[in-house]
């Protein structure tokens, strides 16, 4: 089916354009239709469970992938003794294993969590953090831009749910198809590596709402407007590491950085619909800046109201975060909300696992966050409490694992 109103612009960021995986997927590789039917006779698996992403391919599944309702983070220390040699198999495991998950095959049926499911839009992404070239050896082999990241005035960090050897996103359309994902990577690390860290988070699910629409954050607001497009040329190298970068294994790759954002909901939710606005610089209705038009509309920093005043507030998070005002610092935002119970305080244990990608972190991120930290708005509901930062390798193709040319290079 021909859909030319839909960019890729527009898919990217939102719950209710993953109903046009497949479409995306034959832009960027091909997906693949996996029909199976529910009973003999009865009808085949819906769209949600039957579309499948490629795993092998220049870049790695689930950076340009359309959001998934599901997802989990988690990170993994290597054994002591597990060494270079070690890294190297349990890659080549994880690699066969996320090969088959995506494609549909369960593999291991021991649990029969996800038995009756389709692919589900699965995909496996898989990274390495700083302390990953220690444990192997490969220190020289470290990217200059896997330095640690600095300290901001709004860090509330717990180390024991940050950073990590290796990094591993999971997503998918249905819950049971990531349960088991996780379970599975889980099994084939053990002897080798150990989990250090878990996050669970959700998105809207597909087919929520009645048409195609950015997906809303916990806060309320719409969130992914301003994704950048990864098929443009111009986006794409301040996304991804060009073919001829250095280190030479990072071609294709990029660079994530990955927070946990708990929000003041009890805060939040109190304050005016005006206030929170002001806050964001964009109404919560449906996204359309405060200087007017529609959600894509382009925001106009440089208006002014009948008083002389800006229209967009000096501190407004839209403004503080935008390229413009930050050098064209670029990142593409993939985040997950969570909700993890109720602290002791009483308030709501829930916020953003923060995803961004960029080829630079230093030039992106970095250059951002400082921004935002010298006055955000919006920096006065909500607390970072993990961090991490992991160089994410490009695609394996047919017959290699990821970081199959690290490894062995």
């Amino acid at each position: 089916m021909n859909h030319p109103h839909l960019s890729r612009r527009r898919l990217l960021g939102t719950a209710g354009a993953a109903g046009a995986v497949g479409l995306v997927g034959g832009v960027v590789g091909g997906a693949v239709g996996h029909a199976a039917a529910t009973e003999p006779g009865g009808p085949a698996l819906s769209t949600v469970g039957s579309t499948a992403v490629p795993f092998h391919g220049v870049r790695q599944p689930g950076i340009t992938t359309p959001m998934q309702s599901r997802g989990h983070l988690v990170a993994f220390d290597l054994a002591p003794d597990a060494g270079r040699a070690g890294a190297a198999g349990l890659m080549r495991r994880w690699s066969t294993l996320a090969a088959g998950l995506m494609a549909g095959d369960r593999l291991d049926a021991s649990t029969g969590v996800a038995a009756d499911a389709g692919p589900s839009s699965l995909t496996f992404t898989f990274g390495f953090g700083h302390g990953f070239f220690d444990a192997t050896g490969l220190v020289a082999q470290r990217p200059a831009a896997l330095a640690p990241l600095p300290v901001f005035s709004n860090d509330e960090l717990d180390p024991a749910r940050s950073d990590g050897d290796l990094w591993v996103q999971i997503g998918a359309d249905d819950p049971l198809v990531a349960f088991d994902a996780l379970r599975q990577l889980q099994r084939a690390a053990e002897g080798t590596a150990a989990v250090r860290w878990q996050m669970a988070g959700f998105n809207r699910s597909r087919g929520a709402t009645a048409g195609e629409m950015t997906t809303r954050n916990l806060m309320g607001q719409i969130d992914g407007t301003n994704n950048p497009d990864p098929e443009d040329t111009d986006a794409g190298r301040r996304l991804f590491v060009p073919g001829d970068g250095e280190p030479a294994w990072m071609a294709h790759g990029s660079y994530a950085v990955v927070r946990r954002i708990r929000m003041l909901l009890d805060d939040w939710e109190t304050r005016p619909v005006e206030e929170r606005e002001r806050v964001l610089g964009r109404r919560v209705s449906d996204g359309a800046p405060l200087t007017g038009g529609e959600e894509r509309t382009p925001v106009d920093l440089a208006a002014t109201g009948p008083d002389g005043s800006p229209v967009i507030a000096a501190n407004a998070h839209v403004r503080v975060s935008a390229p413009e005002t930050n050098g064209g610092a670029t990142m593409l935002r993939r985040p997950f909300s969570y909700h993890d119970g109720t602290r002791e305080d009483g308030a709501p244990d829930a916020g953003l696992l923060f995803v961004c990608w960029q080829a630079d972190p230093a030039r992106s991120f970095v250059t951002v966050q400082r921004k935002l930290d010298r006055g955000d708005a919006l920096g006065a509901f909500i607390r970072h409490e993990a961090s991490g930062l992991f160089a994410v390798p490009g695609g394996a193709a047919e017959g290699e694992y990821v970081g199959q040319r690290l490894l062995e290079g």
